[in-house]
């Protein structure tokens, strides 16, 4: 890893950081020395980067620092979102990590990317619905009308809160808040039989729902390797 990169690597996981992280902790995260990480640090503090601490204490990040956006479109960053999840699938695991350390830097500039997550393995079929549209939906909170086929033939029409999208294994699916059944559920995205995007939205309300998705589903249901 070059300096350049590590610089911006400890800049991220100071600002990512929930409370003081040691220096310890640093050096394990980007597999460097703790002397490495005093030196890059006390550089960093040179270059009037606000970070606060000292060794033994641990560090912060004075909130409100900004790093310069990266200029790709929406479609650019989700795009290269999920190709860097796909490295999984190549089984080295250096690159992996390097994949990341690039998706952390493209989530920075464009957080709504965190919302796309892959497995290791791909879809096999397309789906019919219009997956532009979808992601369209989850980065704008609005809601979509769908006409849905269950696992037993029976059709429903229902209003999702798309939340999240997953091309998982051998099926993409939509995490969502379902109207209809007032719950968080899972939707494949080849059940979908056509969908209507709506003007009606749930804006503020997709992120509290996805971090209790997480907690309560995510790990134990849809295990994910994403960057």
């Amino acid at each position: 890893m070059s300096r350049s990169a590590r610089l911006f690597e400890i800049i991220q996981l100071l600002r990512n950081a929930k409370g003081p992280i040691l220096a310890r902790e640093i050096a394990a995260a980007l597999e460097i020395s703790i002397r490495t990480v005093y030196r890059d640090i006390a550089s960093l503090q040179a270059m009037q980067t606000p970070i606060l601490g000292e060794p033994g204490v641990g560090y912060v990040m004075r909130k409100g620092y900004d790093l310069p956006p990266i200029n790709f479109d929406v479609e650019e960053a989700e795009a290269i979102s999920v190709g860097l999840s796909l490295i999984a699938r190549t089984g080295d695991p250096g690159l992996w990590r390097s994949a990341g350390r690039a998706s952390r830097k493209l989530h920075e500039a464009a957080p709504g990317t965190r919302r796309l997550l892959t497995s290791a393995w791909g879809i096999e079929s397309g789906a019919v619905v219009n997956l532009s549209e979808i992601r369209h939906a989850i980065r704008n909170e609005n809601k979509i009308l769908i006409d849905y086929c269950d696992v037993e033939g029976r059709e429903t029409k229902r209003t999702i809160w798309p939340l999240v999208l997953i091309y998982y294994v051998d099926a993409g699916l939509i995490v969502a808040w379902c109207e209809l059944r007032e719950a968080v559920r899972h939707f494949r995205l080849d059940r979908i039989i056509r969908s209507n995007l709506q003007s009606d939205d749930f804006a503020g309300l997709g992120e509290p729902l996805i971090e209790e998705w997480e907690a309560t589903q995510m790990a134990g249901v849809l295990p994910t390797r994403n960057p």
